[in-house]
């Protein structure tokens, strides 16, 4: 019951928190605009649905959590990608003030006793193990906020996910902050889904992979066999694999990693005449199926493991080579 009830206060606050931060973002002109070239929305769009979440998320953990070490790590370094990632919203940074803001909520993050706990793996190892598996994570949820309810719905699978691998861990203190982050983000999803009429922005976005890196880690999932390891790997597999295929192409292409380009799968499925709800549920299910194959893991013998894991693997490369073939300019 004080699970359910945690997710159910996330998802009226942010059910609430929403209309409101639309409204402050369109008296203070803080619009999304479409520029015809990556921008491609009909009207001007407001941001700020990210501090909708935020609010969301920070009230109900007061309501439902003790203010252990781990947890105010966790809010503190939290918050701090969350301005980041609104200092960027207003234009005010540079990509690599961006990446260096990302990586000291990373370090604060470590600072406060959350980083890969593995025993086979030392301490002077995991430590930049954790910021990059942080940052990495944090960017890939954030270049996927390109389509209406995409990043959102993909989170909230992604939220669901680890609350439950940690519950099945015993770990039930970051199986709630899960589930009251999963509740947050549905409840905005509510009004980001086509025909959205409010965007998460960078401070959002920034705000919510953060929170999946940091949650994800440490989730007992190398119970049955050590290949499991690569659990949340999965379970965040698809930002992950849109980060990858971008940064390849735009590598092939001689663009800098850091500039936008319209290379990303969700653009190449549209160009494959889905609609904008098609794409969101098509990744939805993909999401949802990849989650549910970083839990099988967990609970497998190694010989499965591998056996899922070379499948798994086949089906990125070769969905990843069919993407790479449509046609992004005619």
């Amino acid at each position: 019951m004080r699970y359910g009830a945690a997710f159910l206060l996330s998802l009226a606050f942010a059910l609430y928190w929403t209309p409101l931060m639309r409204k402050a973002a369109l008296q203070l002109g803080i619009v999304d605009k479409p520029d015809g070239q990556l921008k491609k929305h009909q009207n001007a769009t407001p941001y700020l649905g990210g501090l909708a979440v935020f609010m969301s998320f920070l009230l109900t953990v007061g309501v439902f959590t003790d203010f252990g070490q781990e947890t105010l790590g966790l809010l503190l370094s939290g918050s701090i990608a969350l301005m980041v990632g609104l200092l960027d919203d207003f234009g005010a940074m540079t990509p690599a003030q961006k990446l260096l803001g990302q990586t000291l909520a990373a370090v604060v993050l470590v600072k406060s006793g959350i980083y890969i706990k593995l025993e086979f793996i030392p301490l002077w190892l995991a430590v930049p193990l954790t910021v990059l598996w942080v940052v990495a994570v944090t960017n890939a949820l954030n270049i996927i906020d390109i389509l209406d309810g995409l990043a959102a719905g993909v989170a909230t699978i992604a939220a669901l996910s680890i609350a439950i691998a940690n519950f099945m861990a015993g770990r039930y203190a970051v199986c709630l902050m899960s589930l009251i982050l999963a509740g947050a983000v549905l409840g905005f999803l509510r009004h980001n889904f086509h025909p959205a009429t409010i965007y998460l922005g960078d401070a959002g976005s920034l705000f919510i992979g953060f929170m999946l890196a940091a949650l994800s880690m440490n989730a007992g999932y190398t119970r049955a066999n050590l290949l499991a390891v690569i659990s949340p790997v999965l379970i965040m597999g698809i930002p992950l694999f849109d980060l990858a295929l971008v940064m390849w192409i735009r590598w092939r292409n001689g663009i800098p990693v850091m500039k936008g380009s319209p290379d990303h799968f969700a653009l190449r499925l549209r160009r494959l005449k889905l609609s904008v709800r098609e794409t969101a549920v098509t990744t939805y299910i993909i999401g949802a199926l990849l989650s549910g194959v970083a839990l099988l893991l967990s609970q497998v013998t190694l010989m499965w493991a591998v056996a899922t894991m070379c499948g798994t693997l086949c089906a990125a490369c070769l969905s990843a080579y069919l993407l790479m073939k449509v046609d992004m300019h005619s």
